[in-house]
């Protein structure tokens, strides 16, 4: 007696969801995809906001105000990219700690906890 999922066979787009293995690779593909480009475009927006704040300080002309406002600017921006820097670092040392080459390897991650 075959059963229905044996007899019949599902095909079309998308992924297969029998296929776990190319489901995975999609997703950690994905994820690393989506957050690479947002630690570069963090870095970028970081930078900027470092340039903007040092032409705020040029363009002060003494003023308390303006001068402390630059400041504040600048300690933003250099503490975003340094967080930026920091995340980006403890995850690839979170990944070397777990035996994987790839933040987001999940298939790498499973096997080597043995799920």
């Amino acid at each position: 007696m075959k059963l229905i999922a044996e007899k019949f066979s599902l095909d079309g787009p998308g992924l297969n969801p029998s296929d776990g293995v190319e489901a995975t690779t999609a997703l950690e593909k994905l994820i690393s995809n989506v957050m690479g480009v947002l630690t570069i475009v963090a870095v970028i927006w970081f930078a900027i906001q470092i340039i903007l704040a040092g032409y705020g300080l040029m363009t002060a002309h003494g003023d308390p105000k303006k001068i402390e406002e630059g400041w504040s600017k600048l300690t933003n921006g250099i503490l975003g990219i340094f967080i930026v820097v920091i995340a980006t670092g403890l995850a690839a040392l979170l990944a070397k700690l777990l035996g994987l080459s790839n933040p987001f390897d999940l298939e790498a991650f499973f096997r080597s906890i043995k799920i």
